[in-house]
């Protein structure tokens, strides 16, 4: 007879692909979605989870905090989220409550990375200007310089703000622009990929395939400010006590006036890590030249927020945290490929028997050993 394995019941607060869920509905597993576009009420989640639910699948919209954990006391098992961040659970409280959660790092990194690289050339070159000027059928007539120009990137200097996974990835695909890279990092520093960077600068120069010999190093963040052309942000959300250089509003007034009029910061990291206020008042005041911003501190981006300022249209790109939303990035069932399997896989991992601490993607491993 064949091997029969438990039956757990799943309730998932989106539907992550119906190819993905399948996958655990052919295991035996009980699988419910709320299936419509916005978020369900944190007191669906609490009453799903009070029902007996084995295991929840989560997005960033979803706070998971010590409520859903005490509504799923002696039944929940595992939170598996489906994102590579985890702002929205509390770790605190699943430590607490003994509840591993998951989440979906490195099969994001491609897609994230040359998605800020395709964001920095849009607004460094005006894409999006030029499109609406075609568009609205405002063209006149060629001209070498009016109505604008954009900025070319070839030769300009890019400060990458966390090297971690997805700043890796970033600066790989941006070599090929023929760059100068200022780096830093708030955790830690990835020296070693640095120097391969380098080398790999050091031979396009004497295989001529660039006419300027080009460099990476570590700098300063007030030196990335000040000498960056571009600004890509690339750090996780840390808050004040949570790290010895918390990036909670790293880019502040005070940041954004020591960067050059001239240059541009693109973020797809994490909403909070820009004060948006002060963005916009900065780029009101040409501080800065323009942004393309692909998180925000309140998502969706509220009506009144300063960044919609019909004055600042042009200079401002503004995307609906989309950086990771390539067909196989977000639904392939391949753990090793999309978000989708590997969260899955992680639910599996978790509930089939893998002790918390021995799952690869668990977070919160230090509340079981």
């Amino acid at each position: 007879m064949p091997e029969q394995r438990p039956r757990y019941r799943v309730f998932a607060t989106c539907d992550i692909g119906k190819d993905a869920l399948d996958l655990l509905r052919e295991r035996g597993y009980e699988v419910e979605v709320y299936d419509r576009l916005e978020p369900p009420p944190k007191n669906l989640i609490i009453e799903k989870v009070r029902a007996g639910v084995d295991a929840l699948i989560t997005t960033l919209r979803d706070p998971i905090d010590a409520e859903v954990f005490e509504a799923g006391k002696g039944t929940l098992k595992v939170v598996a989220q489906d994102a590579v961040g985890f702002d929205n659970i509390n770790r605190a409280d699943a430590n607490h409550y003994k509840i591993p959660f998951t989440h979906t790092p490195d099969v994001l990194n491609e897609a994230t990375a040359e998605f800020a690289l395709f964001i920095l050339a849009s607004l460094a070159r005006k894409l999006y200007p030029s499109e609406r000027l075609v568009r609205e059928n405002r063209w006149g007539a060629w001209h070498p310089y009016l109505p604008f120009l954009g900025d070319e990137v070839t030769g300009k200097t890019i400060a990458v703000i966390g090297t971690g996974r997805i700043g890796q990835a970033f600066i790989k695909k941006a070599v090929a622009l023929d760059v100068n890279f200022l780096c830093f990092d708030p955790v830690k520093e990835a020296k070693g990929f640095a120097e391969k960077i380098q080398e790999e600068m050091n031979l396009r120069f004497l295989s001529e395939f660039t006419g300027e010999k080009r460099t990476i190093r570590y700098a300063r963040f007030e030196e990335c400010l000040a000498q960056a052309d571009f600004l890509s942000l690339h750090v996780p959300l840390l808050r004040e006590r949570e790290a010895p250089t918390p990036t909670y509003h790293l880019i502040n007034e005070k940041t954004l006036r020591l960067m050059k009029p001239t240059a541009y910061l693109v973020n797809t990291s994490r909403g909070p890590v820009v004060d948006e206020r002060a963005l916009a008042e900065a780029l009101k005041q040409n501080v800065i030249a323009g942004a393309a911003l692909d998180v925000f501190e309140k998502e969706p981006l509220p009506a009144d927020s300063p960044l919609r300022d019909p004055a600042l249209e042009d200079r401002v790109r503004l995307f609906h945290h989309f950086a990771s939303a390539g067909r196989i990035t977000r639904l392939s069932t391949d753990p090793n490929r999309g978000m989708a399997g590997r969260c899955i896989q992680a639910l599996q991992d978790v509930l089939e028997g893998g002790k918390p601490a021995d799952v690869p993607w668990v977070v919160n491993k230090e509340a079981f050993r």
